[in-house]
């Protein structure tokens, strides 16, 4: 997995005592937060959340006057991202698969190679125009749910999570985007109360081994229930992996999402329960292993 946000920690003075002038604001801001990638590009997304002003209307009127108390938000907010809080938690949204997502410490931040899974589980849907019956497991924000359904009209999902807060997030996203009659989300253990068979099974479930969570930044600041799958990183696929005879329908599909480092151990396993099952790998941009596929 990808972090894109980590950020070196640095002593960083607080900006309360910064002047009024949205250009000079900017300015002062990227020096600020130097041990970002973009600093320029954050410190602009910043004050935009601030002002709640799109990027392009902060950039046109550089000249806008700053109240004190919008100072006082953006010096919070600054300073939390020279802490090496993730940028998405201080704007509270974020992008994914063209959808703008409410994120919060209560969920996981959506990244790009989980539109990996989405991308396989779209074509697969097209082409398949009669299975419109879907599971997300570990729905977290609702990030795959939302792709999906906004792609299918059609498509029914069955959303789950143990994380009530992970689910009130995602119940956002679905209402902000008109999806509430189409994802169900409920609170369980993997798929225990689900009523299946479903077409597809798609999860993105905590696959970072535990001892690895240690040297992570990630870990700092998303949930560890969302990041820690254990000794090897499978213990939350294994089990789904055992009970999804029960739950995918003949024919069905199932996308997990995967560490790189599980390559061989994660389709071994599905093998072993899945053994008549087509069981294939996909790679992400960087070539690496990250989407497990199993056609029943």
């Amino acid at each position: 997995m990808n972090f894109p946000f980590v950020l070196k920690r640095t002593a960083c003075p607080r900006v309360e005592s910064l002047t009024t002038d949205a250009g000079e604001w900017l300015k002062i801001a990227r020096q600020r937060l130097t041990g970002v990638e973009q600093p320029g590009l954050e410190a602009q997304l910043i004050l935009g959340s601030v002002l709640q002003l799109p990027r392009a209307a902060v950039l046109a009127h550089l000249e806008r006057r700053l109240t004190p108390g919008q100072l006082e938000q953006l010096a919070q907010l600054v300073n939390r991202r020279a802490n090496g809080e993730p940028l998405p938690y201080l704007l509270e949204h974020w992008e994914f698969f063209g959808l703008d997502l409410v994120v919060t410490p209560a969920v996981l931040i959506p990244r790009p190679e989980t539109e990996l899974l989405v991308e396989e589980a779209l074509a697969w849907l097209k082409q398949h125009p009669s299975r419109r019956q879907a599971a997300d497991v570990g729905v977290g924000s609702g990030a795959i749910s939302a792709a999906l359904a906004t792609h299918i009209p059609d498509l029914r999902i069955c959303a789950t999570d143990h994380s009530r807060p992970a689910l009130r997030v995602a119940q956002e996203n679905m209402r902000r985007l008109g999806l509430t009659d189409r994802v169900s989300l409920l609170e369980m253990d993997l798929l225990s109360a689900c009523r299946g068979p479903f077409d597809l099974v798609a999860a993105n479930l905590p696959y970072i081994p535990s001892k690895r969570l240690v040297d992570l930044q990630v870990a700092r600041f998303e949930p560890a229930d969302a990041l820690d799958g254990g000794n090897d990183g499978l213990r939350l696929i294994e089990r789904l992996l055992a009970a999804a005879p029960r739950w995918l329908a003949p024919d069905g599909q199932m996308l997990l999402e995967i560490e790189a480092g599980q390559g061989e151990s994660a389709p071994a396993l599905a093998r072993k329960i899945f053994p008549y099952a087509e069981v294939d790998l996909k790679t992400d941009l960087a070539g690496l292993p990250r989407l497990l596929r199993i056609v029943n």
